[in-house]
């Protein structure tokens, strides 16, 4: 990352779910993290039922040192560091009837034992009328803090809606004294809660875990042409990661390959996360990248799209979709064309229609000049394909 991507514009990382549970091995089913009758495998756990990372996965973590080392490291090298979570308070510290930090309450009285994740047992959910919750989650956020979290990822939180709870993890970081994203999953979060969401969390899931499947690709584009409107500077509808390059390293979904998507699907993929404004965010084995992939992911100016654009919104969605976005600079906008279609498709797009007059056009993937246009843009796309323009020093009518 500090490397190869860090100037481009990538800046955290963040260790996915299951840190506090102990090596088993690479998982290819999830019934494999699941906890017996007896809670085995054990999570790695404080007395205060707080979780904490499995010491020898993470052997820096020892000594109930827990994230402090890998944070310094990561901010050492000007990258921020995050973390995934798991929704409510672990099935241990219910049993163990471990006390709450700061509260006159034990785990056993705040939880919610008729309220688990439908794919993980670790957890149950919070009992948020009783005031021991809040202080659950506000002495898990003191501990994040301490160990110089910049980022939490909350899984099982947006689909099913936990309208309360969402809002006692928004309250909990914001009297934690450190400023972390917070990003909530699974997705689709419920559109009836846009409001809501878009007031608490700073990402917010709009799909399933997304992988290298165009069918999956393609209902992205309607999901987020329906949240579009819901984006504002520090919230953002998530259409989840990017599975670009090595994918399922040591993971449960298929086998370890190489993104199945066609060259033309990942152009696509990448091109919507980016003019859509969306949050950019790999899953792939970054050590494997191939060139694609380093191409897809370090252009200047499709990052330049992605990170300094606005009012960014659909011109059409159909198997013909046109996605239009302003640039920070004057004059300037980026334009996405895709071809959603099985078949070779031919996109006439006239200036007239966009009230300009002339421009000078690049093509983004390219990265070439394509010269002074007046009439309007003009391309032939395979299926899949998309073309990515920034339109420079526009004249409008």
């Amino acid at each position: 990352m500090a490397t190869y991507l860090k100037k481009s514009g990538w800046e955290y990382i963040v260790v996915d779910f299951l840190w506090f549970l102990p090596d088993i091995g690479p998982v290819r089913d999830n019934r494999q993290m699941y906890q017996d009758e007896q809670f085995h495998p054990r999570l790695n756990m404080d007395k205060y039922g707080r979780l904490l990372p499995d010491t020898v996965r993470f052997p820096s973590s020892s000594g109930a040192r827990g994230f402090i080392p890998l944070a310094e490291y990561i901010h050492s090298k000007g990258l921020k560091f995050g973390i995934h979570i798991m929704r409510g308070i672990p099935r241990q510290a219910i049993i163990e009837k471990t006390p709450i930090l700061n509260s006159a309450k034990l785990a056993s009285e705040i939880a919610n034992i008729n309220d688990t994740c439908t794919w993980l047992n670790h957890m149950f959910g919070l009992n948020m009328s009783d005031m021991g919750a809040q202080e659950y989650l506000n002495s898990i956020f003191r501990l994040y803090a301490s160990w110089g979290v910049d980022f939490v990822k909350v899984d099982d939180l947006s689909s099913p809606y936990h309208k309360d709870e969402i809002e006692g993890y928004r309250k909990a970081i914001d009297l934690c004294g450190r400023e972390i994203i917070l990003s909530t999953s699974p997705g689709e979060t419920p559109l009836k809660e846009a409001k809501h969401i878009a007031s608490n969390a700073n990402l917010w899931r709009l799909l399933g875990d997304l992988w290298d499947d165009w069918k999956a690709v393609d209902h992205a584009f309607d999901v987020l042409d329906r949240w579009n409107s819901f984006r504002s500077p520090g919230h953002w509808p998530d259409p989840d990661m990017l599975p670009l390059g090595r994918l399922s390293k040591y993971g449960p979904v298929g086998p370890e390959r190489f993104c199945s998507l066609s060259a033309d699907e990942q152009y696509s993929l990448m091109t919507l996360w980016c003019i859509s404004a969306s949050p950019l965010m790999l899953g792939g084995n970054l050590p494997e990248n191939d060139s694609l992939t380093m191409h897809l992911i370090t252009n200047k100016t499709a990052i330049e799209a992605n990170q300094f654009s606005s009012d960014n919104h659909t011109l059409k969605n159909s198997k013909n979709a046109i996605w239009i976005a302003d640039s920070d600079k004057k004059n300037q906008k980026y334009l996405a064309v895709f071809n959603r279609s099985s078949v070779f498709t031919d996109f006439i797009i006239s200036f007239d229609s966009l009230k300009i007059k002339e421009c000078q056009l690049y093509d983004i993937w390219k990265s070439k000049s394509e010269g002074l246009q007046k009439l309007g843009i003009n391309c032939s796309l395979k299926p899949h394909a998309c073309a990515f323009y920034k339109l420079n020093e526009i004249k409008f009518q």
